[in-house]
């Protein structure tokens, strides 16, 4: 447990430091000039004064990548709750043929896609719109999605619908009240999987927005883009992480209640 804490803590620690730095040259273990010391003679905003300001953009970063990120989970679950109730539970010719192309997102690599992408984008119009991106961060998401929520209807016993059935429930109302709920742990799980892996792919936003539309990854990538990490660069890095980790607490706590709620 102490070695996995160090293992996630670790890389954080020196980057905080960083984003409070105003010079730090190695060998030294800390910086010999901090950002607040130096903010007072500097002639434009510098460290945190810069990442809160309208000069880096952040605001407008974060809001991008979290709207781009929650449409992306939105249609993908849209998309795979039913794709994976068929791969669970029916069996048809080309299934395993189809298993294996959900799989081709993750085999190609990510440049070769947009790079495609790019090109069919811009004849229809689609390059530099949210629209074009959410559509190139489902290429990536829905396999993940797909086998989370085909792993979790495997596992579930159909039994429990069938039984709402014979009670008079519809299908809908079998969907929306005895099915939807017992899945909900896994949907959660697929959807913070899908949220994370939307919010920092950087090179097909990078290609598809064609520099009009900024995210996080895309904005902290021009600031490292000289090869340096200076204090706003830092700054902009721990801004990153934060939608991810407030997600994460979010469907912690909710499942912790629906656990107490179901006795688990």
């Amino acid at each position: 447990m102490v070695l996995i804490v160090l293992f996630m803590v670790g890389p954080f620690v020196p980057l905080l430091v960083q984003s409070f730095a105003f010079q730090w040259d190695w060998p030294n273990l800390l910086p010999s000039e901090w950002w607040f010391t130096a903010r007072d003679r500097a002639r434009l905003p510098l460290g945190w004064d810069y990442v809160l300001s309208p000069y880096s953009r952040l605001g407008e970063a974060v809001l991008n990548t979290v709207l781009i990120g929650s449409a992306t989970t939105l249609i993908c679950l849209a998309i795979c709750l039913p794709a994976a109730r068929v791969l669970a539970r029916e069996d048809f010719a080309g299934k395993r043929a189809f298993e294996f192309y959900l799989s081709m997102p993750l085999i190609v690599p990510e440049a070769a896609v947009g790079l495609a992408l790019s090109v069919m984008f811009v004849r229809v119009g689609l390059a530099g719109s949210y629209a074009g991106i959410i559509i190139a961060h489902l290429i990536p998401t829905i396999p993940y999605m797909v086998r989370m929520l085909t792993a979790v209807y495997q596992g579930l016993d159909r039994g429990f619908e069938e039984q709402a059935r014979v009670l008079g429930a519809s299908r809908s109302q079998a969907l929306r009240l005895v099915t939807i709920p017992m899945l909900l742990p896994g949907i959660l799980a697929g959807c913070l999987f899908t949220f994370l892996v939307s919010t920092n792919l950087f090179l097909l936003t990078f290609l598809l927005g064609q520099g009009k539309i900024i995210t996080l990854p895309t904005l902290l990538f021009a600031k490292i883009s000289g090869g340096s990490l200076d204090a706003s660069a830092a700054g902009i890095a721990l801004v990153a992480t934060l939608p991810g980790i407030v997600l994460l607490l979010i469907s912690e706590r909710y499942l912790n209640g629906l656990n107490q709620l179901t006795g688990r």
